[in-house]
């Protein structure tokens, strides 16, 4: 797939839409799916393309978030209706499959919970949560050498250190509510790995 034409079409649609610096993201991401891919026996093709697609909706203004998923039907939370950004997340679910033909539920999946995670994620789901985290282009997140390390020997352990430093970040700096959805997320791995 990463080399066949739609793939490419899609790579090309998604550099006209996004920015220059989330598409260097968006592709740290791909190609970071890519590794763990490798390094965990999960296709290399559907890690890559999640990556590409995981910030599709990045470009829809804050403004236009809610409205939009009213039209399309997306089911928002409360936390989701006050803080808009995490709705790109299932937005980019829902253009991943109507916008650019993507119906791989794996895939849609991974592009949907790739912001809050969720309880008993998938192989792919998590390859794209720890993907976003850790990709090169990221150097401000906390402890991001251990976890990097981590997301190639562990990535449920992995998945764990991400959610908790996110829920403490969220938390200390009072950006906005913490998604009830990230905090089953943390309690979840944390129970798989500290009890």
């Amino acid at each position: 797939m990463i080399r066949d034409e739609k793939y490419l079409e899609i790579k090309r649609a998604i550099k006209k839409t996004l920015d220059k610096e989330r598409y260097q993201h968006t592709l740290g991401v791909a190609y970071t799916a890519a590794s763990l891919a490798m390094r965990y026996g999960e296709d290399l093709d559907r890690a890559f393309i999640a990556g590409i697609l995981h910030d599709c909706a990045k470009n829809i203004a804050p403004a236009e978030r809610i409205a939009k998923c009213e039209k399309w039907g997306i089911k928002m939370t409360d936390v989701e209706r006050r803080n808009t950004a995490l709705l790109h997340a299932k937005m980019g679910a829902f253009l991943a499959k109507e916008q650019y033909g993507i119906n791989d539920p794996d895939i849609l999946s991974a592009v949907a919970y790739h912001t809050t995670g969720r309880p008993a994620m998938t192989l792919l789901e998590k390859i794209i949560y720890v993907a976003d985290y850790i990709e090169p282009n990221r150097d401000r997140a906390p402890n991001l050498k251990e976890i990097r390390s981590t997301a190639f020997e562990d990535i449920d352990r992995a998945v764990y250190e991400i959610s908790r430093d996110t829920i403490e970040f969220v938390s200390k700096k009072d950006l906005a509510d913490i998604d009830p959805t990230s905090k089953a997320v943390y309690e979840y791995y944390k129970n798989l790995h500290i009890t």
